[in-house]
Order: structure tokens, then C-alpha cells, then sequence
């Protein structure tokens, strides 16, 4: 029986941008795991323009190539953890800009976070929790905050240490957020219909 698949979605294409450092990290940390298969995602990959389709994809289908794609990607997985900047109190317009792309891709899945920043990105992960009840997701109570010292420790505007300087300090956190996120994926993948997204044939 094959595993649900988890995106990791990089949510900031800045390019000076912190996010590859915890991005690696997260998914270096997740991959053990023998109860969901993960995958990088990156918004640079997917040029997404602005939104500026008729509607959302709920009710009328987009017609950008490049929506669509992302559309497509987005559907090949059973939940979703953002890599979460914080700019003035809010996630990144990059970010709210791929939510908006789609809708019916992201519905009854789990959405977790990793976030960053002085503190943690705690506000840009509460906005980040509100826009995922409207887009009928189930988000997480726990998430992963590099704030603090242990940001300015990793952090280019710090000391740049590597991330496993605060590797002790972030793992009880992330693992309380992957076995939460185990148990909401297997639940909302059985009541999708009770099957797991398919690795896509190379």
C-alpha cells in the first residue's frame, strides 16, 4: 500500500531569501519517517503570475498554463508543510498569490508549517491557519518556530551556523508536528475515499 505524500512548499522566491536552510533541514528530518514520502516544492519553479483568473478553480476552471500546472502538482499530494517567512506580521504575497491559485487541490488535507523569523513566524503562521479554513483545510495545532536566538544562530544576519546548531532545540517541536500530521493525513485520506496519491510515473 503505498504512503500518503506530503508536499514541503518553500514560500518565499525572494532572492536573498533564508527559506533553502530550514527547507533542507525539514526534509532531511522528515524522510525517515516510514508513514508518509516527502517532496521539496519550490514557487520559483512554478512562475506563477498574480491571480488573475475569472474566479477561484471551485468555480470556474483557471486558464493560465502556468495555474494549472501548479493545480496539478498540487493534487498529486495528500497534505502540505510550508516553509513560512514572516513580512510585516503576514506571510509572503508569493505565498498567498500560490493559495490563490487553486482551491479544490487543497481541500480536506492537512496543512502543517515551519516558520522563521524573530519570532518565528508565529503571526504569518496564524494568517496562514485562517486562509487554510477557507480553503477547507485541516490545520495543525503544532508547528515548527525558528525564532529568537536559535534564528540569529543559523541565520546569514547572525552567526550562520549550521542548522544542526539548533537541531535539539527545534526537534521536539517537529516531531510532535509530523505525528500530527501522520494522524490527520491518514484520516482525511479515508475520508477522501481511503487511497493515497500515487508517486506520478517518471
Amino acid at each position: 500500500m503505498s504512503k500518503p505524500r506530503i508536499a514541503i512548499i518553500i514560500g518565499s522566491t525572494r532572492e536573498t531569501r533564508f527559506a533553502d536552510k530550514p527547507a533542507e533541514w525539514l526534509l532531511q528530518n522528515s524522510q525517515g519517517r516510514d508513514d508518509m514520502d516527502f517532496e521539496l516544492l519550490d514557487l520559483r519553479d512554478f512562475d506563477l503570475p498574480l491571480f488573475n483568473e475569472v474566479a477561484s478553480n471551485l468555480w470556474v476552471p483557471s486558464q493560465d498554463p502556468r495555474a494549472i500546472a501548479w493545480q496539478k502538482k498540487l493534487a498529486e499530494f495528500d497534505g502540505y508543510v510550508f516553509v513560512v517567512a514572516e513580512y510585516n506580521r503576514s506571510l509572503t504575497g508569493s505565498l498567498k498569490n500560490a493559495l490563490d491559485q487553486a482551491y479544490k487541490e487543497w481541500g480536506h488535507k492537512p496543512m502543517a508549517a515551519l516558520g522563521y523569523g524573530g519570532v518565528g513566524a508565529a503571526r504569518a503562521i496564524e494568517h496562514l491557519r485562517l486562509i487554510g479554513i477557507e480553503l477547507q483545510m485541516v490545520p495543525l495545532r503544532n508547528a515548527v518556530h525558528l525564532g529568537g536566538g536559535e534564528f540569529f544562530k543559523v541565520s546569514p544576519i547572525g552567526q550562520n551556523l549550521p542548522m544542526a546548531e539548533v537541531d535539539a532545540v527545534l526537534r521536539p517541536s517537529l516531531n510532535a508536528m509530523l505525528d500530527e500530521l501522520a494522524w490527520w493525513t491518514a484520516a482525511t485520506v479515508t475520508a477522501r475515499g481511503g487511497v493515497a496519491r500515487q508517486t506520478p510515473a517518471a
